[in-house]
Formats: C-alpha cells, sequence, structure tokens
C-alpha cells in the first residue's frame, strides 16, 4: 500500500493526498481549493482503478489556466503508479 502526497502546480489546491492499494485509489483529499467540486471527486473516485482515473481526469482544465486540480490529481496518480 503506498500513501502519496503530491504538491501541486497553477491550481488553489496546495498538496492532494492520496493512498494506492492493489491499484485502487482512496483516502483522497485536497489541501485548498474548491471544497465542494474537491469533496466530490474524492468520493466519486474512491475504490476506482488509479490508471482509469488518471486517464480520465488527465487534460481537465479549470476556467482559463491549462490545468485544473483534477488534472493534477491525474499527474500525482501517474506518478504514484511509476514508483509502484
Amino acid at each position: 500500500m503506498g500513501e502519496y502526497t503530491y504538491r501541486p502546480r497553477g491550481v488553489c489546491s496546495n498538496a492532494i493526498h492520496f493512498t494506492i492499494q492493489d491499484g485502487k485509489l482512496s483516502n483522497v483529499s485536497f489541501d485548498g481549493g474548491c471544497p465542494g467540486n474537491l469533496s466530490a471527486i474524492s468520493k466519486l473516485i474512491e475504490g476506482k482503478d488509479a490508471q482509469e482515473i488518471a486517464a480520465l481526469l488527465k487534460g481537465n482544465t479549470c476556467g482559463p489556466k491549462s490545468t485544473s486540480c483534477a488534472d493534477q490529481l491525474s499527474q500525482a496518480i501517474e506518478k504514484a503508479l511509476e514508483k509502484e
């Protein structure tokens, strides 16, 4: 089981925390950012396949920004999976 903390760039949240066990995501939480949206994302992806979620969220943007908290989560998941 891997517990990860990722420092996102270019978004309002300042940290993303999650666990990957047997390829599944759990305990996803964000420090900062839009609490309602990020809480909903965390609930929706709980127990889901990490690779599938990374692919699904990759490239999502927030307004005029070139990234989003969801996109940053996808990058965090990809980096974590490289370490697994």
